[in-house]
C-alpha cells in the first residue's frame, strides 16, 4: 500500500493490519515470530542492508545468540556498552552518526549556546545524571526484559510481517517501566528502531515512533537516542505527507529534547524552522469539527509540544522567533482546545524570559487571552498561564494591560488552590509582579489580598513563600497596607523567615521588612521577635543582594527603634561589620551601608566607634562615584559623620569635597539635596569653603535655593551663608591686611625721607664748611 494512501493507521494494536494480530500471548508470539524466521532462506538471513526488497525495512543482524529455554537465560544478560557508540552499532547506525561528535557522558551539558543565558529551566536529565544507569549483570530480572530481548531480535533477522509483528508484541509491553525501557537499550533495540525510521514502510515508521516516544521518558534512553543519531530522521519525518508521523515525531522530539545536545541536535537540523511550520493550522476554529480539522490541530498540538521542550535553549528561541512563531501563537492561544492551549502557554512562559518575547506578547494581544484562561476549569492550564504573565509583569505595561482585562480578580482566587502548589506558586508570583504597579496595589486592597497573603506565610514551600513575602513587600509601599499586616499578625511570622537559607526568600524577606519598618508603630514588633538582630546577623551572608536588603532594613528600625543608639551597641562586633562593609565591591551594597552609617551615626557614641574603625577615609575613596544610587546615602553619611571631632577637616584632607560638588550637577533631586546637607557641614571648616569656591559650587547653590524642596532650599542657604562669612572674613581680614601693609609703607616712605633730608643737611653742611676754607 502506498505510503500517502496510509493516513489513517491505528498502530496501537495491530500497526494497521487488522487480524494480522489477533490476541496473543507471549509465548506464540514467539513461536509465530519464530516460524516466520524459519522460513526465510540463507540468503535472507545473510543479507546486508541494502538488500531489502524481499525482507521489508533494513534489519540489523545481532551479535549475541538468543535462547528461550530456561536453561540458556542465565547466560544471556545485559550488554556493555563498549567504545564511543556501544556494543551494539550496525553499519547503518555507523555511517548515520560516525560524524556526529559526542561529549563525555559524565559531562554536564548546559544551554549557554548563545548569550551565555543558562536554561531558563533545569534540566531533569541533568539532576538524574546522565543516564548511565545499567541493571547489574546478575541481578535478578523480570520476564518481560528477556522478552524484549527476544522482540529485538526478531526485529533484527525477520522479514517485513515478522517485523510488524515484534514492533506489535513490543508495543504492548510495560515500556513505561524502567526495566522494559533499559532493556530496549542494553539489547540494542534502540539502533533498531532508529534504522526502521528510514525505511519505506509506513507501518514500521510509526511502530517505531510509539515505541520511541514510550522509552524516551527516560532520561538514560533520551540520550541513547541522541547519540545513536536518532533526532535527524525523526526531524526529517516531520515533512512527511502522513500526518501520524508528524504527530508521532514531533512528540518523541518533545521527549528527546530535554536536555541540551538534543535541542542543539534539533536546531542544527533544521527542526525548528520544521516545528514552527507544524503550527499552522488554518482550520483552528471552524465549526463544526471534522475528522481532518481534528487532525490538523493534534499535528499543531504535537508541534507545540516539541517547541515547549526546544525553548529551554536561548539559541532555540531565536531560531523560532525568526521562523514566525511569535503570530502562529498569539494565533492558537485563541483555541478553545485545552489540549492544544498548554503546550501553547508552555512554550509562551518558556520564552518570555526574553525581553523581545516579553513585547510580541502584549504586542500581539495575547495577554488578553492569557487573562481569560486564568478562568479555565484546568489548573495545569491556569498554571502556566499564571507563570506567563508572573514573566511578561516584569514591564509596566504589561502590568496595566492585566488590570484593564481583570486579570487581578482570578489571581487572588487563585491564592487558594491550597491542594495545587505549582498553580498556588505560579497565581502569587503574578499577584507579585503585579504589585509593583500603585494602581493594581489600590485594585489589590480590594480584593483583600492582604489577609489571603498573610495566611500564606506559614505551613508553604519556599517556592511559594518567596512569592508570597515579594507581594507582601510591594503592597507595604502603602502605609495604610503596613497597617493591615500589623493587624492581621504578619510581621511575626516574616521575621522567623530570616532564619532560613533560601536566598531568594532572605531577599524578599529583608525587603518587605524594610518597608514595614518606615512605621514606627512595626519597630517594636520587629525588635520583639528578634528582627533587628537577625537582620543585623545577615550582613554577614555572602549574597549581596542579601546584605544591601539588610543594610537598607536596618536604616528604618534604627531611625524609628527606642534607645536606638544603645541598640546598636548592644550587637558586640555589629559596627565593625558595618564599616568593614564599605569594602565591597558591589555598588548596591555600598550604597546600603552608607545609608545605615548616615542613622548609626546619630548618636555621638556610635559614631565616635565608627570613626576609629576608618569610617572617614573610606567615605572618601567612595566619594569619586558617578552612580546616584551610590552618591546620595554616600552624602547623608558624610553629612552625619562630619559631626565628631575633626572629621570635618579630615574629609577635606582625604579630597572629599570637590567630588561632592560635582554631585550638583546630578538630574536627581535628591541626590541635591543630600549634597547640599553635606557640603552645608563640610562648609563650617574654612579650608573646605575656599574648595567648594573654587569648585564652583557657590553657582549650583545659588540656583537651589530656589528649590521648591524646603531642605534643599535650607541646605543650601546655610552652605551659600558659610561660604560668604568666609569671604567676608576672608575680605575683612585682607583689608586690615592691606590697612597695615599701607601703613608700613607710609612709615617706610617717611624713614626714607628722614634718612634723605639729613643726609642733605650733611652735605650743606660739608659744602659750606668747604666754601669758608
Amino acid at each position: 500500500m502506498p505510503a500517502e494512501h496510509m493516513d489513517i493507521i491505528d498502530t496501537n494494536n495491530s500497526l494497521g493490519a487488522p487480524g494480522l494480530y489477533p490476541s496473543m500471548n507471549n509465548a506464540n508470539i514467539e513461536h509465530q515470530a519464530a516460524v516466520l524466521n524459519k522460513s526465510q532462506s540463507n540468503k535472507t538471513r545473510d543479507a546486508t542492508a541494502d538488500d531489502n526488497s524481499e525482507t521489508g525495512p533494513t534489519k540489523v543482524d545481532s551479535s549475541e545468540t538468543w535462547s528461550s529455554s530456561g536453561e540458556n537465560a542465565h547466560l544471556i544478560g545485559p550488554l556493555d556498552e563498549n567504545g564511543p557508540y556501544g556494543h551494539f552499532v550496525d553499519l547503518i547506525t555507523h555511517e548515520r552518526i560516525k560524524d556526529q561528535k559526542l561529549s563525555p557522558r559524565n559531562a554536564t551539558d548546559t544551554d549557554d549556546e548563545s548569550t551565555g543565558e543558562p536554561s531558563s529551566e533545569s534540566d531533569t536529565d541533568a539532576e538524574e545524571g546522565t543516564g548511565s544507569s545499567k541493571q547489574e549483570p546478575n541481578a535478578d530480572l523480570p520476564a518481560e526484559y528477556w522478552q524484549i530481548g527476544k522482540l529485538v531480535k526478531y526485529l533484527k533477522g525477520g522479514n517485513q510481517t515478522s517485523t510488524i509483528i515484534s514492533l506489535c508484541a513490543l508495543r504492548d509491553m510495560p515500556l513505561r517501566t524502567e526495566v522494559c525501557q533499559l532493556a530496549v537499550r542494553d539489547v540494542g533495540g534502540v539502533d533498531v528502531l532508529i534504522n526502521l525510521l528510514e525505511t519505506d514502510e509506513v507501518r514500521c515508521k510509526l511502530g517505531a515512533l510509539k515505541i520511541l516516544k514510550e522509552i524516551s521518558h527516560n532520561p538514560a534512553l533520551r540520550r541513547a537516542i541522541s547519540d545513536r543519531g536518532g533526532i535527524k530522521p525523526m526531524v526529517e519525518l516531520l515533512r512527511s505527507p502522513n500526518r501520524d508521523l508528524k504527530c508521532l515525531s514531533a512528540e518523541a522530539i518533545a521527549n528527546v529534547a530535554k536536555f541540551p545536545r538534543a535541542r542543539r541536535t534539533v536546531r542544527q537540523n533544521s527542526g525548528i524552522k520544521k516545528l514552527v511550520a507544524l503550527l499552522d493550522c488554518p482550520n483552528l476554529n471552524s465549526y463544526p469539527m471534522t475528522p481532518e480539522v481534528e487532525r490538523d490541530i493534534e499535528v499543531a498540538r504535537c508541534g507545540a509540544l516539541a517547541l515547549w521542550s526546544c525553548s529551554k535553549s536561548a539559541r532555540s528561541k531565536v531560531a523560532m522567533k525568526k521562523a514566525g512563531v511569535i503570530s502562529l501563537l498569539a494565533r492558537l492561544l485563541k483555541s478553545p482546545h485545552e489540549a492544544m492551549l498548554i503546550p501553547v502557554v508552555g512554550t509562551l512562559e518558556e520564552c518570555a524570559s526574553e525581553q523581545s518575547y516579553r513585547v510580541a506578547i502584549r504586542t500581539e494581544g495575547m495577554i488578553e487571552d492569557l487573562v481569560a484562561n486564568l478562568r479555565s476549569d484546568n489548573q495545569e492550564l491556569q498554571m502556566h498561564c499564571a507563570a506567563t504573565i508572573f514573566k511578561c509583569a516584569a514591564d509596566a505595561e504589561t502590568r496595566d494591560l492585566v488590570r484593564y482585562h481583570g486579570g487581578l480578580s482570578p489571581l487572588v482566587d487563585l491564592l487558594s488552590q491550597q491542594d495545587n502548589k505549582e498553580l498556588q506558586a505560579a497565581a502569587t508570583g503574578a499577584v507579585w509582579k503585579c504589585a509593583i504597579s500603585p494602581e493594581n496595589v489600590a485594585e489589590l486592597q480590594k480584593q483583600g489580598i492582604i489577609e489571603k497573603l498573610v495566611k500564606l506565610l506559614t505551613d508553604q514551600p519556599e517556592e511559594v513563600l518567596v512569592n508570597v513575602v515579594g507581594a507582601l513587600g510591594e503592597m507595604a509601599a502603602d502605609v495604610k497596607n503596613v497597617n493591615l499586616i500589623k493587624r492581621t499578625n504578619g510581621i511575626p511570622p516574616l521575621v522567623s523567615l530570616l532564619t532560613g537559607t533560601n536566598q531568594e526568600l532572605l531577599v524578599n524577606t529583608t525587603r518587605a521588612l524594610g518597608r514595614i519598618a518606615v512605621d514606627p508603630d512595626s519597630v517594636p514588633i520587629i525588635d520583639r521577635n528578634d528582627g533587628i538582630r537577625l537582620l543585623w546577623s545577615l550582613l554577614k551572608n555572602p549574597n549581596p543582594d542579601v546584605q544591601a536588603n539588610a543594610a537598607w532594613a536596618l536604616c528604618p528600625c534604627i531611625e524609628n527603634a527606642k534607645d536606638s543608639g544603645e541598640m546598636v551597641r548592644s550587637f558586640v562586633g555589629g559596627l565593625e561589620i558595618i564599616v568593614s562593609l564599605l569594602h565591597s565591591e558591589h555598588v548596591n551594597v555600598r550604597a546600603a551601608v552608607c545609608g545605615a552609617i548616615s542613622k548609626i551615626a546619630m548618636d555621638e557614641e556610635n559614631l565616635a566607634v565608627i570613626t576609629d574603625h576608618g569610617v572617614v577615609p573610606l567615605i572618601s575613596s567612595l566619594s569619586h562615584t558617578k552612580n546616584d544610587v551610590l552618591r546620595r546615602p554616600l552624602a547623608d553619611a558624610i553629612a552625619r559623620c562630619c559631626c565628631w571631632g575633626t572629621n570635618r577637616s579630615e574629609f577635606g584632607k582625604a579630597g572629599a569635597v570637590r567630588p561632592l560638588v560635582s554631585y550638583l550637577k546630578s538630574t536627581d533631586p535628591e541626590v541635591h539635596c543630600s549634597t547640599a546637607k553635606a557640603l552645608y557641614q563640610l562648609s563650617r571648616q574654612p579650608e573646605n569653603c575656599m574648595e567648594m569656591h573654587a569648585a564652583g559650587a557657590v553657582d549650583y547653590l545659588l540656583e537651589m535655593v530656589g528649590s521648591k524642596n524646603a531642605e534643599l532650599q535650607s541646605a543650601a542657604a546655610a552652605c551659600i551663608s558659610n561660604i560668604r562669612r568666609l569671604a567676608l572674613a576672608t575680605e575683612k581680614v585682607l583689608q586690615e591686611r592691606r590697612v597695615k601693609a599701607q601703613a608700613e609703607y607710609m612709615k617706610q616712605l617717611a624713614h626714607q625721607r628722614q634718612q634723605l633730608e639729613a643726609g642733605g643737611k650733611q652735605v650743606d653742611e660739608e659744602g659750606e664748611e668747604e666754601e669758608e676754607e
